[in-house]
């Protein structure tokens, strides 16, 4: 019976995407897919491919590379487009830093200069529809969001323009200049993502799961070297079996300890845990008490 329940959930979610997916395609012109490589964005491009086969996807993904992203996601992101046949456009927060429309943050983070570039490819790529990974469980500013998020002409967020959405009657009318942010994994958990990775075989940067990796701990998260720096002279590096969560900016995305090497290790030990993966590993959501909201008011999430 809980099997049999567990389906019936995934399959509910997974017609609800599909629709959302299609809705779009009829109601917008220029739609794009934020992928990232990261397990979240992966979904929402399987989810793509199931909406329009034996057709191709018919949007062009997006991701802001903020440079500080981990190899094996970046690796994994360019095979996916490779086999997929899918068009792929990469705005790098380092050109934008190079020619003077960002300044790098003395705390070397780069999360946070996501916002500009995104906003400007967007403007650039006349995209109206933008589809993103966010789930309602992962963090409350997310928690607020409809699935169909009006963005104004600078690509901010006002709650009090945002539409109700009975019935699954979605409103992406908009004005020029202005986009809708789309968010089909809404209804989803975590845990609800990796038993659908496991059902549908869904293939994930490694990264996500246990491996050997030397680290360092700061403000009580597990961080590793890499181009955005390192441990600081009172921050000892140790070599312990950890796994991700979740993947972003290197600066500001822990691992956290872990034995899970497989799809149901991963489904077992998420079952256990009492902390989103946002809230376990992403150094970026504590710069305040309102840091995605702020984000998200400055046009980001």
């Amino acid at each position: 019976m809980a099997n049999a329940v567990v389906t019936d959930n995934l399959n509910a979610l997974e017609a609800e995407a599909i629709h959302i997916f299609r809705e779009v395609a009829g109601e917008f012109d220029r739609p794009v897919i934020l992928f990232s490589g990261g397990k979240d964005s992966t979904l929402l491009v399987h989810l793509a491919y199931k909406a329009f086969w034996p057709a191709p996807i018919p949007f062009p993904l997006l991701h802001v590379d903020t440079g500080h992203n981990f190899d094996e996601v970046i690796q994994f992101r360019d095979d996916l487009v490779d086999k997929l046949g899918a068009r792929l456009v990469v705005a790098k927060v380092q050109d934008w830093i190079d020619d003077g429309r960002l300044t790098e943050r003395p705390d070397g983070t780069r999360n946070p200069l996501q916002t500009v570039p995104l906003l400007d490819s967007i403007t650039e790529g006349k995209f109206d529809a933008v589809f993103g990974g966010g789930r309602r469980d992962e963090e409350r500013a997310r928690a607020k969001e409809r699935i169909f998020s009006l963005r104004n002409a600078f690509g901010q967020w006002d709650p009090r323009r945002q539409r109700p959405e009975l019935w699954s009657l979605y409103n992406g009318r908009h004005r020029p200049g202005e986009h809708v942010r789309v968010f089909p994994l809404s209804n989803w958990t975590e845990l609800d993502v990796w038993r659908y990775i496991d059902r549908e075989g869904i293939e994930l940067p490694s990264i996500y799961f246990a491996h050997q990796r030397e680290v360092y701990q700061r403000d009580g998260m597990w961080l590793t070297s890499g181009p955005w720096g390192g441990p600081r002279e009172n921050e000892p590096v140790t070599e312990m079996t950890v796994r991700y969560r979740t993947v972003g900016d290197g600066s500001c995305t822990g691992a956290v300890r872990s034995e899970a090497s497989t799809v149901d290790d991963v489904i077992a030990e998420v079952t256990a845990s009492r902390l989103t993966e946002r809230g376990a590993t992403r150094a970026d959501d504590r710069l305040s008490e309102a840091a995605m909201e702020d984000r998200k008011r400055e046009g980001y999430f």
